[in-house]
């Protein structure tokens, strides 16, 4: 080694210059978040030093590592190491030429976590023995209380004649019908992937790269895998309702609308890429977008310690996939480089805050069935029609810990995953400490905890909000029945039950909400990288997949950041998902590879792709260019082509945004109606709103953004919240 280091030094200037330090780079992570008691670190030796006169030595907590750095090929003053044997909390290494050093205090914490997300969640049920790997056999039992497995790699290929990719017989031989691929480097190589599996963070990981075993050693990253192109993209998933408590059993793997967002992708494998995903970025297992951006963070810097570091990684997905990417990336900046989203939600707390409304409504509608018809609740709801409302307002259930509720048709309550043991479930009467099946009891780390209850604390709110506002001065209801309604429609308990009065949100949980994410804010990551938003499939009749919710993300966006010029929406039933990959990830390579002094969104707006602006498809091949408007009128022809309607907190005057969780207060004005009240009408209507109602012209009480990088312990860096203190 000390050769090579001597080589490294050598293979420059023949001057031996004044003394300098070198400079010490971690690469697989920040240092405030190393994890897995490893960390691959990069060497710089200033051009002047020659080491056979000065030499280097490396130490990591006092002890001699200087054996484990290797010279790159491509450039000898540049070593580096995947450094093991961190031990938890502090660390230090110092890099020594003569009598000047280099230091790197790093943090290092378990493979098992926790590092941002706060304490570990409980119950957790184990699901190694249920996951099935490439081969069809199964993980197998864990080897301890954390959900742990060894690591394992199996190799995949291709057949000449096409298709899914099928276990390789050997690894000391191709296969006689093994196919080829040209990667986008231009490399034509066997179609065969290594595909490796484990755990992080208490989930499972999992990575995919093109890797020949018969004629490459395992790769390194000094020694990556020669087809891989340096691109990495993030398998997120989909869904929400149940996920909590649990390992996960499966990845997050969904194919939609033209789109392959699945850990094994044949083409974007074939293309050289690699691919990783964890399950608990799936939100079906975990439906807490803290965890699953250090489940995402975790899960990258493993792969970065087997491969090395990715010219640039990017996260797509649709649905549950869409937040899977958007917030990890807005809460971490630099974990993804871009996102492509698909059937777009800003975050699953925006389901259930807008079914938590219209909730109230279908409750309302229970108890006064004649109050509206079809017509008046589809006004008074903001919905295209009754149909589409109750579909979205029957999302609510994922804020109901309550089995079995009997209640609205299709309402859902007490959602687990079936491998969650009935004796470990909340239930009011039989099991009052069990586990509490609701987004927000999944987030308790980051909501806290009512200390008399130890149930989570809510965020929603409704005070102050006119249910139907819109409605009123639009003509479609009348006074009365606006008030009715407001009188009537009342709020929750803690157990999601009805109770008369309004919902009072928890104002800690409000602001947390926001700082963690949990809330997508704009303000973070997703300032800086393009954000490329597609329809998926068009619906907006049935199943809550709808058009408002792409809107509210991009509001937010332009509130938190002043404009929205790396955001690009494209509509269409459905879009080219080719173009739109391809358009997506031109943009994203150009701006990574623009070195200029500019800044990220300078660099990212310059290198937008003419192709690259709003619009919708006529037809796979029939691009209409103009900018994407939130309306149910043929003003636009997108518009005409794909309406789009909007849900009851912004019938009620909110912001497309859906971002006002508590509304500042205002009194009862009869100005701001376009209906005139009755005496008695007016007095009524003060009665039902005796502190005000919402001031929709100013921020919400305790609005705020993200925080990023923001922590919830155990890490004390950019802690926001630690609920072990509060």
């Amino acid at each position: 080694m000390l050769a090579a280091l001597t080589a490294c030094g050598s293979g420059h200037d023949d001057d031996d210059g004044p003394e300098a330090a070198p400079t010490i780079q971690l690469l697989s992570s920040s240092p405030d978040h190393v994890t897995g008691g490893n960390a691959l670190i990069d060497i710089t030796v200033p051009r002047q030093i020659k080491l056979d006169r000065r030499p280097l030595r490396i130490e990591l907590n006092g002890n001699d590592i200087t054996r484990e750095f290797r010279p790159l090929l491509d450039d000898l003053r540049h070593l580096q190491a995947v450094v093991t044997g961190l031990r938890d909390g502090d660390n230090t290494l110092t890099a020594k030429i003569g009598r000047e050093t280099a230091t790197l205090k790093m943090t290092n914490y378990p493979i098992t976590g926790p590092v941002i997300s706060g304490p570990w969640q409980t119950p957790f049920i184990c699901q190694t023995e249920s996951f099935v790997l490439p081969d069809g056999s199964r993980l197998g039992p864990p080897l301890d209380a954390n959900c742990s497995v060894a690591t394992r790699v199996h190799y995949l290929y291709q057949k000449n004649t096409g298709g899914a990719l099928v276990p390789m017989p050997s690894t000391t031989s191709l296969p006689a019908d093994v196919a080829s691929t040209t990667t986008l480097d231009g490399h034509t190589v066997p179609f065969v992937v290594r595909v490796e599996t484990g755990t992080v963070n208490r989930g499972i990981y999992q990575n995919a790269v093109l890797h020949d075993p018969t004629r490459e050693p395992a790769p390194t990253p000094l020694k990556p895998p020669k087809a891989w192109n340096k691109r990495l993209i993030a398998v997120e998933g989909f869904g929400c309702p149940g996920g909590w408590y649990i390992q996960g059993a499966a990845q997050g793997n969904i194919s939609v609308a033209g789109f392959d967002f699945t850990l094994l992708n044949v083409r974007r494998l074939g293309e050289g890429y690699a691919t990783f995903a964890n399950t608990l970025q799936h939100a079906s297992n975990n439906c807490n977008a803290v965890l699953a951006s250090e489940a995402a963070m975790m899960s990258k810097e493993a792969v970065i310690e087997t491969f090395g570091v990715p010219v640039f990684t990017v996260s797509a997905g649709c649905s549950g996939g869409s937040y899977g990417s958007s917030q990890p990336a807005d809460r971490i900046p630099g974990l993804f480089d871009g996102v492509l989203i698909a059937c777009t939600f800003p975050d699953p707390l925006s389901i259930a805050l807008s079914g938590s409304d219209g909730h109230l409504i279908t409750h309302y509608l229970m108890g006064n069935p004649n109050a509206l018809t079809d017509a008046q609740i589809a006004a008074v709801t903001g919905y295209k029609s009754r149909k589409a409302f109750e579909d979205a307002a029957n999302q609510a259930g994922r804020t109901d810990p309550v089995p079995a509720r009997q209640d609205f048709p299709g309402y859902n309550s007490g959602v687990f995953n079936p491998a969650v043991p009935q004796e470990l479930r909340y239930h009011p009467v039989n099991n009052p400490t069990g586990a509490r099946p609701t987004v927000y009891d999944a987030a308790r780390n980051i909501y806290g905890i009512d200390k008399a209850t130890g149930f989570a604390l809510r965020p929603f709110d409704n005070v102050g909000v006119q249910y139907g506002l819109a409605a009123l001065n639009g003509g479609a209801i009348t006074v009365d029945q606006f008030l009715d309604l407001n009188e009537k429609v009342g709020g929750y308990d803690q157990d999601a039950n009805y109770v008369p009065a309004r919902s009072l949100g928890d104002l800690g949980a409000i602001l947390r909400a926001q700082q963690s994410g949990l809330q997508l804010g704009g303000n973070g990551g997703l300032a800086t990288i393009p954000v490329f938003d597609v329809t998926g499939t068009y619906n907006e009749d049935t199943a809550y997949h709808y058009q408002w919710f792409h809107f509210a993300q991009r509001e937010r966006m332009l509130k938190a950041n002043g404009d929205t010029a790396n955001h690009v929406m494209w509509r269409g039933n459905p879009v080219p998902a080719d173009s739109a990959w391809d358009t997506f990830i031109r943009w994203v390579a150009a701006y990574k590879d623009d070195k200029s002094p500019a800044s990220q969104k300078q660099r990212v707006v310059a290198h937008k792709p003419q192709n690259a602006v709003d619009g919708c498809w006529r037809s796979q091949t029939d691009f209409v260019a103009e900018p994407q408007t939130l309306s149910s009128t043929p003003d636009t022809t997108c518009n005409s082509l794909f309406p789009s309607w909007t849900a009851p907190r912004i019938a009620a005057g909110g912001p497309v945004s859906a971002d006002v969780m508590k509304c500042a207060l205002k009194p009862v004005n009869p100005a701001d109606y376009s209906v005139p009240f009755t005496p008695d009408q007016l007095n009524r209507l003060r009665a039902i709103f005796p502190t005000g109602v919402c001031d929709w012209t100013k921020p919400g009480v305790n609005q705020t953004g993200v925080v990023p990088n923001g922590s919830f312990g155990p890490s004390p860096v950019n802690l926001v919240f630690d609920m072990t203190k509060s």
